[in-house]
């Protein structure tokens, strides 16, 4: 067990507001980061921030006293990144040019809307991401007819993917339109258009996906590329949270 004052080099860079802690690791196997002159070229190497040097690409690596905590309503055909390289809007363009560093925690589809957190808490995020904690995400979803009772109970039940057995943790008939209707379906685990494809596996085609909450989050009543800060309350909410979900065998929903 390692003293309480050392840390993680990944942690560490995470928690300054560089990058993911994936992202930290990447960078550490690619020779980028440097511990008191010399160079890291493998991960469970732990720093004591008081004492040593960190730099990355030659930059000294401090970290921040103040974290930062967004709720994004993710708009439709926005992609879940700081950069894409095909040019696309990234969620990034939703925020002011002079917004802190931060990153999304998890992903949504390009044509998914929704809520998107994005932070520069390492910890939480990784925590969020991590299957040990199995957070709660629900989704809305407009589907391309009414679905029977018979569909109903098959959603609720669960169904084989190509990919092994998935199940919600819940799912409601909301309301229906007279040639589609609304279903709210949650759940623990995540997997690559998770939603579309356990819709699509019980016989019902989504129109429109909209993840509406989070753990104790909710989207509330913001607009597609609408945003606000967390209250310290809610922070504090949504590490509990994490602490108590239940485990899961796979990774954070999509």
């Amino acid at each position: 067990m390692q003293p309480p004052s050392r840390i993680r080099l990944q942690k560490f860079l995470a928690d300054a507001g560089l990058c993911s802690r994936r992202e930290a690791e990447e960078w550490i196997l690619d020779g980028r980061v440097q511990v008191n002159g010399k160079p890291i070229l493998q991960l469970g190497v732990s720093i004591d921030p008081a004492a040593d040097h960190v730099r990355c690409d030659g930059k000294r690596v401090q970290v921040r006293q103040r974290h930062h905590y967004l709720v994004l309503h993710k708009p439709r055909r926005v992609v879940c990144t700081v950069k894409d390289d095909r040019q696309r809007p990234t969620v990034m363009d939703c925020l002011p040019a002079n917004s802190p560093r931060l990153f999304p925690v998890g992903r949504l589809d390009f044509d998914t809307e929704g809520l998107l957190l994005l932070t520069d808490d390492g910890d939480l995020a990784a925590r969020l991401t991590h299957p040990r904690y199995g957070v709660e995400k629900v989704y809305q979803a407009r589907v391309s007819h009414h679905p029977s009772a018979s569909e109903m109970a098959k959603l609720r039940r669960g169904v084989r993917l190509e990919d092994g057995p998935a199940r919600p943790t819940r799912v409601t008939l909301l309301k229906t339109n007279p040639k589609s209707a609304w279903v709210e379906i949650a759940f623990r685990e995540g997997r690559n258009r998770l939603v579309r494809r356990y819709m699509q596996r019980c016989g019902l085609l989504v129109e429109r996906l909209i993840r509406v909450g989070e753990g104790p989050l909710t989207l509330g009543g913001l607009a597609p590329g609408e945003y606000r800060p967390l209250t310290r309350q809610e922070v504090a909410i949504l590490r509990r949270a994490v602490a108590s979900a239940p485990a899961t065998k796979r990774t954070a929903d999509r």
